[in-house]
């Protein structure tokens, strides 16, 4: 039996498979008005389709716990009913196909209110719609405006808004919630030293420096149903502390380690493995698999279940990384996005039987494929 295609059970769900879909953002909702955040015909279309496509958990991409917390205005959001209704029939159209639906609550922090990349992805200034970005400090991405420094009080109102947004989240279906502590983003820069220049209770010492991640997952963990799980995707490093060349300090692998430990004792069920997006000329040695030895490593010292992305190409490629107990799961972006149906064909090619749609696997069975 092909690990890849094993059930993983997390506290009462099964996901049927070991592939899932990565968080992607579309930046393809409605900037302003009574639409805005909310997920279109687009977004039902490129979800459901990855549901039938066989993965077995399709995650939803950046969704902002509030309007200053889109990357852009563009970006999906879960902070009124409106949104909470345009998602139950997202979530309705994955569970259709077998699959798990799950979503990313995120708040974008310093790197918010920017353009489309496939525009400019500069700044978008409030006169063109945009906002004033938010963050621990006022340390400003490469390029943008300095971010207003935010006060206890507004830390607190923000544990509170992803709180409000997991709530929303499962009253719309969905199984799984993660939280965004990577890529640069509000809670990524409270735990990297490269971003967080604090002197209060939210700086300073690492343990300052969890403190909000840790506020936010135990706000989360008391809404969110016992038997359902939480997940965290991190950035493993920051690409800066590791470069002798570089004299910035940054987030490392073992500071993940560390965190890793914390994060399983206050009830987050899986870490899904990223990294970088702290600093814009970061140099990271990009190659197929390259983070998987992030996941491994926090696996292996801590027992949390990890989920790995990045340049997983292939159906052997993934097979070896899960059957060799480098990750529970492997998350694909882009490659999904180029082949929607790569589980299906990934099942083929490893003696797994397909999970296609049984309108389609009658046609395909009719080919001489399974």
């Amino acid at each position: 039996m092909s690990a890849l295609f094993t059930p993983l059970p997390l506290r009462s769900l099964e996901i049927p498979n070991r592939i899932w879909t990565s968080p992607m953002c579309m930046y393809s909702a409605a900037s302003d008005g009574p639409e805005t955040g909310m997920p279109t015909d687009f977004h039902l279309t490129h979800l459901a389709g990855r549901a039938a496509g066989g993965a077995g958990l399709v995650m939803a991409e950046a969704t902002a716990v509030r309007p200053d917390g889109r990357i852009t205005p563009w970006d999906l959001g879960l902070w009124n009913d409106r949104q909470q209704q345009a998602f139950a029939r997202v979530t309705a159209a994955i569970r259709s196909h077998g699959s798990v639906p799950a979503i990313q609550l995120a708040h974008a922090g310093r790197k918010a209110s920017v353009d489309k990349p496939w525009l400019t992805g500069g700044f978008v200034p409030r006169t063109e719609g945009g906002w004033q970005p938010v963050a621990p400090s006022p340390e400003p991405f490469t390029g943008r405006p300095a971010p207003h420094e935010l006060t206890p009080d507004e830390i607190q109102q923000l544990v509170r808004d992803f709180a409000e947004s997991a709530k929303r989240a499962l009253a719309a279906g969905f199984q799984v919630v993660e939280l965004h502590g990577a890529h640069g983003f509000l809670i990524h820069s409270f735990l990297s030293p490269a971003a967080n220049h604090r002197t209060d209770s939210y700086g300073g010492s690492f343990e300052n420096r969890l403190r909000f991640a840790l506020e936010v997952v135990n706000a989360v963990r008391m809404v969110w149903p016992e038997n359902l799980p939480v997940f965290f995707r991190t950035s493993a490093t920051d690409w800066l502390t590791e470069n002798p060349e570089d004299d910035r300090e940054g987030w490392t692998g073992d500071d993940t380690v560390r965190l890793a430990k914390e994060l399983r004792a206050h009830g987050v069920d899986l870490l899904d493995v990223s990294s970088g997006g702290m600093v814009a000329d970061a140099t990271i040695p990009v190659a197929p698999g390259y983070q998987v030895p992030f996941a491994a490593q926090a696996r292996a010292a801590t027992g949390i279940p990890t989920g790995t992305v990045g340049l997983i190409l292939e159906p052997a490629q993934a097979e070896d990384i899960v059957a060799t107990g480098q990750a529970d799961a492997v998350l694909l972006g882009r490659e999904l996005l180029r082949n929607p149906y790569w589980p299906q064909h990934a099942a083929l090619e490893l003696g797994a039987e397909p999970r296609w749609p049984e309108q389609y696997g009658y046609a395909v069975r009719r080919s001489g494929k399974r």
